[in-house]
């Protein structure tokens, strides 16, 4: 055969070949140019019909493939449990050209537009589309799809290639991503030009997941995500919707049934009650710069810290994060303290668990208002010279049927034995802090709050609770250790682990446990192991709950009785150094019966109030860092109650009592204040030569003097006197270097409500040696009341 032939021999089999695919192709249908119904992305009119230009035709020697999902995958898309829907709808490569699939349940037609490119696919009933184009490649290309009397123009959400990169995921399988939340959860997000929502969650257990929401009316049946790997991690990221959608994700559990849950790492929710996870893009333009680099200048430990504890939901009634930030800083700056402690502020769907029971790890609560807004309200604390510290939950979360609990339909955030798993005391379930991607889910959330709220420190609850494996259990209801013992050794790694992280990611931030046993070492570093041979734990500081009982303890005496309790006042510094303090007095201890911090003070009135004055300037002046819960800064007479929050109408000029209330308040003030300026106060609060007894034992007198140092060796002279009597000329030995006294502080003050026996003249020492020292001083100790003297 000449050349010739040979050549119009192969022009005639191609011209045949096009004929054959042409054959194929469905019959072209007019799309009627309808608004459709509100969806992902606004309508666009439909190009108008256009043939497949020339040059796209290509010559192909492998016999065409059909391009319909196969019976096999059409079933596992349809019924929830496919693993990769990516490799089959979409456009792919196959003989004979590239094969367009599309499952859009209730559409009547679907066209792929690409360019000059108009074809439309082939119904192949249940929701899918397919069609063979004889393209050499894939293009890229929109899908224009009909419903009834409407066209929707989108993105293909099958034809984007995966959002996780292999680092991402090889952390996650290791349990060391600390910046989780940036991985998976919900983020608004630009692929391949298109901008859209990267939905990623960790379910391993699960035959599929899909995700729903506003944007597809809530039926996720065409949105299926592709399980990335052994990671048990599954993604979509679908194109055209943004910031404010809300979405669930839908879960086929083993056993073949669905359940809708919230995305554990979503960063906004709606409003209890309401449970959907919200899209959530940041906008917040931080004013806080010069706070964050100065917040690690000084050592917590050796800096001024009192804290106010807020429920910020009830200190205010009404007021919104915005609004907070109005009010707050202005109020807790007025008052001198140094640091809020915000109790949880994580989304929680039941008000009346104050935040303990958190479903929403990622999320504050929306309650009062977005992300944002949260973040404006620390900005303007942070402004206002004020540190935040804010309650987190780790220790367990609630068994709501839309969040944590079997999330995938198996155990998976809780532990897998049900004794385990359940929390005797709050009807909770427990982290399973064995798992390491429980414990990453965790420990990735601290850093969360620090790095992107700029919280400056953790107060972690319940830290008792995840360290006993017999905490609250009787015996049978718990199983030991590998070494025979009850320490929970799993929550002890993650407990290090995450103090660890936090402190060397975030300079300047603290981490404060509230932890009511003696356990060893809770503020010692993770790598030095103590007497029982555990490496601390590696918290910052520590809230004393034993100072707080006995102290609490002790004034709740008739001072006739006191004589016969004062070790409850002395025995704390029998272990003052053990560790690194909070002297807590919390919401815990003016709730539930235990009455307000002034109601439980004996007497009549005016010697409930003396008494609480008294007192607090034991607090401030004894060793540890000071905090007290709002309302009690103003001697609030009831318990709190977070319907109502603090009886603030008790400071109105009106109210008969309210110089009773507004003296309390000022002497809080006044404390915070000379406390501030005093650095024996708090310079050495962890070192036992910032503290000398002056007497201890004067229990007959009801008499408590010390001496506080700083870290010059300069005292401050502290005798707080419980009885309801004047004593003259009190003694008390003194150091022979300081020439003179002069009273900075007396809580008997008139201006606090006082009978205003104080010392407005110098005090000077006499050369009588008292408490074994060579020099002494003579004070009128008034009833009930703590008195500071400094050197003149």
């Amino acid at each position: 055969m000449t050349p010739k032939g040979h050549k119009e021999s192969k022009a005639k089999k191609e011209a045949a070949a096009r004929r054959k695919t042409a054959a194929r192709k469905p019959p072209a249908q007019e799309v009627p140019a309808q608004a459709p119904p509100a969806a992902d992305v606004p309508p666009r009119a439909p190009a108008p019909a256009a043939p497949v230009p020339a040059q796209a035709a290509v010559p192909r020697a492998e016999v065409a493939v059909s391009p319909a999902v196969d019976a096999g995958d059409r079933a596992r898309l349809l019924h929830g449990t496919h693993h990769d829907p990516h490799s089959v709808l979409g456009a792919h490569p196959v003989p004979g050209g590239v094969a367009f699939r599309a499952f859009r349940p209730y559409a009547r037609a679907v066209t792929v537009v690409s360019g000059e490119l108009r074809a439309e696919l082939h119904d192949d009933g249940d929701g899918f589309f397919s069609a063979l184009l004889p393209l050499t490649e894939v293009p890229v290309y929109r899908l224009l799809v009909t419903y009834d009397g409407a066209v929707h123009e989108t993105e293909d959400a099958y034809r984007f290639l995966p959002t996780l990169g292999e680092l991402d995921l090889h952390l996650i399988g290791e349990g060391r991503h600390e910046q989780l939340w940036q991985a998976l959860g919900a983020h608004v997000t630009t692929r391949q030009g298109v901008t859209g929502t990267r939905f990623a969650v960790w379910a391993p257990n699960a035959r599929g997941v899909r995700v729903t929401g506003g944007f597809n009316f809530w039926d996720g049946t065409g949105f299926p995500m592709r399980s990335l790997g052994g990671t048990g991690v599954w993604e979509l990221f679908v194109p055209g919707i943004g910031d404010g959608e809300l979405y669930k994700f839908e879960i086929t559990r083993p056993d073949g049934s669905r359940t809708l849950r919230a995305d554990p790492l979503a960063r906004r929710t709606e409003v209890p009650p309401a449970t959907s996870s919200i899209v959530h893009a940041s906008h917040h333009e931080w004013g806080d710069a010069e706070w964050l680099a100065h917040r690690a200048d000084t050592p917590v430990h050796e800096a001024p810290f009192s804290v106010y504890e807020v429920h910020l939901p009830s200190w205010r009634p009404g007021l919104t994060y915005r609004r907070l930030a109005e009010q707050l800083p202005a109020y807790v700056k007025e008052m001198g303290f140094t640091h809020v402690e915000l109790m949880p502020v994580a989304e929680h769907p039941f008000g009346g668990s104050w935040g303990y029971q958190v479903t929403g790890f990622y999320a504050p609560t929306a309650r009062l208002g977005t992300p944002d807004d949260f973040k404006y309200l620390v900005d303007k604390l942070h402004q206002a010279g004020i540190g935040v510290l804010m309650d987190w939950v780790p220790a367990h979360f609630p068994r709501d049927e839309w969040a944590l609990a079997e999330f995938d339909g198996r155990p998976l955030y809780e532990h897998h034995d049900p004794l385990r798993a359940a929390h005797p005391d709050w009807g909770t379930l427990e982290f399973d802090f064995g798992r390491r991607e429980v414990r990453n889910f965790l420990v990735a959330n601290a850093v969360y709050w620090c790095e992107e709220f700029h919280i400056d420190g953790l107060r972690v609850d319940a830290v008792a609770s995840m360290l006993y494996l017999d905490y609250s259990r009787e015996p049978g209801q718990w199983t030991p250790n590998e070494h025979g013992g009850r320490e929970n050794l799993d929550a002890v790694a993650f407990l290090q682990e995450m103090n660890a992280t936090v402190y060397r990611r975030c300079p300047g931030v603290v981490t404060v446990a509230e932890e009511s046993t003696a356990w060893d070492g809770v503020t010692r570093p993770t790598h030095h192991k103590g007497p029982s041979g555990f490496g601390g734990l590696g918290f910052g500081m520590k809230w004393n709950m034993g100072w707080m009982h006995d102290s609490l303890q002790y004034m709740s005496h008739d001072p006739v009785h006191r004589a016969y309790h004062h070790h409850e006042m002395t025995f704390s510094m029998v272990y003052a150094y053990s560790e690194n303090y909070v002297l807590p007095i919390s919401h815990d201890e003016v709730v539930h019966g235990k009455r307000s911090l002034v109601s439980k003070m004996p007497g009549d009135w005016w010697q409930q109030r003396a008494n609480l004055r008294a007192y607090l300037g034991f607090m401030w002046a004894h060793p540890g860092k000071q905090l007290l819960f709002m309302g009690q800064e103003f001697a609030q007479g009831a318990e709190w109650s977070e319907a109502h929050g603090p009886d603030w109408w008790l400071l109105d000029p009106a109210y008969g009592a309210e110089a009773d209330h507004r003296g309390v308040r000022d002497l809080v003030r006044d404390l915070n204040g000379v406390y501030r300026a005093t650095p024996a106060l708090w310079q050495r609060d962890t070192d036992p030569a910032g503290f000398e007894w002056i007497t201890g034992d004067a229990a007959d007198d009801n008499v408590f003097a010390f001496l506080r140092r700083d870290a010059e060796g300069t005292p401050l002279l502290a005798v707080s006197h419980l009885a309801p009597v004047v004593r003259h000329d009190y003694r008390l030995g003194v150091p022979e270097e300081v020439p003179a006294w002069v009273e900075v502080l007396n809580t008997d003050a008139a201006r606090y409500g006082g009978g205003d026996l104080t010392h407005p003249d110098v005090v000077k020492p006499e050369p009588q040696p008292w408490h074994g020292r060579p020099a002494s001083i003579r004070l009128t100790l008034p009833p009930l009341a703590t008195v500071w003297l400094r050197p003149a």
